[in-house]
């Protein structure tokens, strides 16, 4: 953590944020005293050289004291190691730059309120001044400002900084605080610093929790082809010799296999019935009638031809 973040002094300077409006709307109060002279352009660039541009000067060789609040300071026997450590850090280029800018936008607010302060002419505390008062009178009022200015933009900037340059940077000497600082005001504050307790760092989990498995598409199963039914005819032998069957697709036996067995007459004694392999059912050619008929056909013809 920042140690500059746990000085209380340091936040009072913050009030500065409030100090500049009241201080300008002072300052047009006090301009609103006296008529413009002869030549006003002159008189406002010299009130902002003497009032403004003079302490900007003098602040860029001695920073103003972060420890001082221009009536009250901290003595400098009682700063502590981080105290002085944050007074080193006021020498960096860019914060005196932007301390320094603020010079440059005091000349546009002098110049403009000068201009204005005709309007205000009821309520100036200088009423019916001469122009040579008013004047010497802002000049104070500009140099507050650029005080107020200074110190804003110096607490700013150190809150900004990380807290690692902060320690790494080697602390100023009681002598050259005193030397190297614009020490304003009486040596009677000694503020305690803040108490800020630095945030907890989260217990890790000991156990780590299972993750949960996704759910996994199942594999879609596809339906095995069916196996081709075989058109190649199928031999059915006979049980009389000299008597030929004629193949029949595998197909049509197939088909009587898968049907639903049916109830079938008892036999007769020597029916022509045919006897077929591995089970498949095969409708007998003739009837025994039929078969006997032929017999005695044929027995007939035999008779006629020895008589004849």
């Amino acid at each position: 953590m920042n140690p500059a973040r746990r000085e209380p002094l340091l936040w009072l300077q913050l009030l500065g944020l409030s100090a500049l409006p009241l201080e300008a709307l002072l300052l047009l109060l006090v301009l609103a005293g006296a008529d413009p002279g002869p030549l006003p352009g002159f008189e406002r660039v010299l009130a902002w050289a003497l009032g403004a541009l003079s302490p900007a000067v003098l602040f860029w060789r001695l920073p103003p004291d972060l420890w001082s609040l221009l009536l009250l300071q901290v003595p400098l026997r009682g700063r502590r190691p981080e105290q002085l450590r944050l007074s080193a850090l006021q020498t960096a280029l860019p914060l005196k730059l932007l301390a320094a800018s603020g010079t440059a936008l005091l000349l546009p607010l002098v110049w403009l309120m000068d201009a204005k302060a005709g309007l205000a002419w009821a309520w100036s505390p200088l009423s019916a001044s001469p122009r040579l008062v008013v004047l010497l009178v802002s000049l104070p009022l500009l140099a507050l400002m650029q005080w107020h200015w200074h110190q804003l933009i110096q607490t700013l900037w150190l809150f900004s900084r990380p807290a690692a340059q902060v320690e790494q940077t080697l602390p100023l000497t009681q002598a050259q605080a005193a030397d190297d600082r614009l020490n304003l005001g009486l040596p009677l504050l000694l503020l305690p610093p803040l108490e800020i307790a630095a945030p907890a760092p989260q217990p890790e989990p000991t156990t780590k929790p299972e993750p949960t498995p996704e759910p996994t598409a199942q594999p879609k199963t596809e339906p095995q082809p069916e196996p081709e039914a075989s058109t190649e005819p199928v031999a059915v032998e006979s049980e009389q010799p000299g008597e030929e069957t004629t193949p029949e697709p595998i197909d049509s036996v197939t088909e009587a296999v898968t049907e639903e067995p049916r109830e079938e007459p008892p036999e007769e004694p020597d029916s022509g019935d045919l006897v077929v392999d591995a089970g498949v059912a095969v409708a007998p050619e003739e009837t025994a009638e039929e078969h006997e008929s032929s017999k005695l056909d044929a027995e007939v013809a035999e008779s006629d031809g020895l008589t004849s």
